[in-house]
């Protein structure tokens, strides 16, 4: 055993995950190789939120066939979402892959390794940590309670659970001494930390930990859900010098009886009232949300409030998708898929050119602003990184200026970045 290879779609938090097992595995000495041809251990760690995403799962899976033929000695492990309490069907479907876990779920494949390289993991593991960059992730908690019905996520990875605050405390230090100058906080709802835990601390508890953390500059946390987020968490983010300017609040719907179809829990006024609320607290801040549309039964009169809603609060980002039926779920259940696919791309193509139109009305008012930009890299000859409200800018210059706050004067905006230069 020599080199593995780990293949990741979905979320952040299978990114996150990712970079766990891959800490594990350098640690027991294996090396990273980019192709699945040449690994000794190949894990695809899966995401079913949408068929696309399965569908890409399998065909990654299927063609490693002709590989583990010709070489049974190579190990083959799925994880992730795909991976549901039961893997029998899975190992039926798929017989010559070697595991299949759980997401978080790393110990049969070091057991496995451990045995077959004759050493004892025990011995040989530390903390696992994300990848040392300049930004990367920190999982909060895993799992979701809140049993939306079109979501797969409580059946996949469960119910929610946090852990423990001086945990994450810890490997935000550890991260921080290894250089990364910023930390997102990620659980599947991450305003619901810590209601598990003894003395009940909550996020703006652990953002206010993270934030006394010397070698950090910067903490951003998602995914939220508008139910859970409290008066503390949006003083926290108001207060806490680190803590960036920005929420994430997915609303789904903008209709009431869609929302309610949902089992959101909360309604369209509801939403709007919170968002008001963000803003009166944090005035500079930006707001990012998450809408599903062709949801079962939604009328195209329903999805005009879903353009209104967007219209009227005027998001920074918007990330739509077109509803996928997941069984298992409430939605798959006890309604119909009946919304035509056409009408979907279309209703996707409707929210795709407001949102366009809105942002390039907001980042227009940036032009001549100077904002501190954190340096992640470069794109095409072009230093890249994030304002405070997550304002994705490209700039010039000829010094290494990765790991560092830059002041950027901006000079083009457009939709989806902006470009500037130093200030001087």
């Amino acid at each position: 055993m020599r080199n593995y290879h780990i293949w990741t779609t979905g979320c952040q938090m299978n990114k996150a995950d990712s970079e766990r097992l891959e800490s594990a595995m350098s640690q027991m000495g294996l090396s990273s190789t980019p192709s699945a041809r040449d690994a000794d251990v190949i894990v695809l760690n899966s995401c079913v939120v949408r068929q696309s995403a399965e569908d890409r799962a399998v065909g990654m899976l299927t063609s490693l066939k002709p590989l583990k033929e010709a070489h049974p000695e190579k190990v083959i492990a799925l994880m992730g979402c795909m991976v549901g309490p039961k893997s029998e069907p899975l190992q039926k479907r798929f017989p010559y892959a070697d595991l299949f876990m759980r997401p978080q779920q790393f110990e049969p494949l070091i057991d496995l390794l451990g045995e077959r390289m004759g050493i004892d993991p025990d011995g040989c593991l530390g903390p696992l940590t994300a990848t040392p960059d300049v930004a990367t992730y920190i999982p909060i908690s895993h799992g979701c309670d809140k049993m939306c019905s079109f979501c797969i996520i409580p059946y996949r990875r469960g119910r929610d659970v946090s852990r423990p605050l001086g945990e994450i405390v810890r490997e935000a230090e550890l991260l921080a001494d290894r250089g990364v100058k910023e930390v997102t906080l990620l659980g599947q709802n991450v305003d619901s930390y810590g209601h598990d835990l003894p003395d009940n601390p909550d996020l703006g508890d652990l953002l206010s930990e993270i934030n006394n953390i010397d070698g950090l500059d910067r903490v951003r946390f998602l995914t939220s859900h508008p139910n859970d987020m409290t008066e503390h968490i949006i003083d926290s983010v108001a207060e806490l010098e680190k803590v960036c300017e920005h929420f994430n609040l997915p609303f789904q719907a903008g209709d009431d009886e869609v929302i309610s179809a949902m089992r959101r829990g909360y309604t369209n006024d509801d939403y709007r009232q919170l968002v008001t609320k963000v803003r009166d607290r944090v005035p500079n801040v930006s707001l990012s949300t998450d809408v599903i549309v062709g949801f079962p039964g939604e009328t195209e009169e329903q999805f005009e409030r879903t353009l209104d809603l967007i219209r009227d609060i005027r998001f920074d980002k918007v990330h739509a998708a077109a509803y996928s039926n997941r069984p298992g779920t409430i939605a798959a259940r006890t309604m119909g898929d009946d919304v035509p696919s056409e009408d979907k791309t279309a209703r996707l193509k409707a929210i795709e050119a407001l949102q366009e139109e809105v942002l390039t009305e907001i980042n227009s008012g940036l032009a001549g602003e100077s904002l501190q930009i954190l340096v992640e890299g470069r794109k095409r000859g072009k230093w890249f990184g994030r304002s405070r409200n997550d304002k994705l800018v490209f700039f010039e210059d000829e010094g290494d200026r990765k790991g560092e706050i830059v002041e950027v004067c901006v000079e083009k905006t457009g939709p989806w970045s902006l470009q500037g230069a130093v200030a001087p």
